[in-house]
């Protein structure tokens, strides 16, 4: 999970409805059902979020998949919170994508729904979120080995969740970490730059990242944060 940093405030029509928010679930709903600039906060999170689903990091755009926008804290849990900007983000998966999908692979805020316990959630919006978890070669995503109990739980809670190893993920993850295996074996046989290799998938080109950036960031250690902090700081 990478951490996200806001940028802007989503937009006039956004901060106009978030000075009257809503004050009861259904008000929430209602507002929000009706709210006609969805797709102008989306070109907004997308911009700050590099091109990737906020919990995945898949890229929706080569996956086919659509998008929603996520209430990190959920409207029911708190309706004040609808039209604050700096509690959205941008999921994969739009509800048309759901008729497609079987249930246990659904991810991210679909997964989530109106579940939340803002004592054992780890949000993408956190400044340290990405050291909470470990990626594998199989494809899975597990709590980081080296975190306390209470940090442990944390971590477990949240892949739970938002059933980030959905057998979709686990796949989509895999073939990646594969591929990329492939291509840093065969930079190391041939003497060619790790680095080099390590700045197609890690730096933004086109103002958006490649798939799975945290995977791929763990996967190149400390080739990636050198890489990351001469070349895009925001990003470490």
């Amino acid at each position: 999970m990478r951490s996200i940093t806001k940028i802007g405030n989503g937009g006039y029509q956004l901060n106009r409805s978030h000075e009257t928010p809503p004050t009861t679930k259904k008000q929430a709903t209602s507002r929000w059902s009706s709210f006609d600039y969805k797709d102008k906060v989306t070109n907004n999170l997308l911009t700050e979020q590099y091109g990737l689903c906020a919990y995945s990091e898949i890229r929706p755009d080569q996956f086919g998949l659509d998008t929603h926008i996520e209430h990190v804290e959920p409207k029911s849990a708190n309706p004040a919170r609808t039209f604050d900007y700096s509690n959205l983000v941008l999921s994969a998966l739009s509800d048309k994508d759901l008729k497609n999908i079987i249930n246990n692979n659904i991810f991210g805020g679909h997964a989530k729904l109106s579940q939340y316990d803002a004592l054992l959630f780890i949000s993408c919006l956190q400044t340290d979120c990405a050291r909470y978890f470990v990626y594998l070669s199989t494809g899975k995503v597990e709590p980081a080995r080296v975190l306390n109990k209470a940090e442990y739980k944390q971590a477990e809670y949240t892949i739970n969740l938002l059933n980030l190893n959905s057998p979709y993920l686990v796949t989509q993850r895999k073939n990646w970490l594969n591929e990329l295996d492939e291509l840093i074996d065969e930079h190391i046989e041939k003497e060619m730059s790790l680095p080099h290799l390590a700045s197609i998938d890690l730096l933004p080109h086109n103002e958006q990242l490649s798939q799975f950036f945290t995977t791929t960031r763990q996967r190149f250690g400390r080739i990636a944060e050198q890489l990351l902090a001469q070349n895009a700081p925001e990003l470490l």
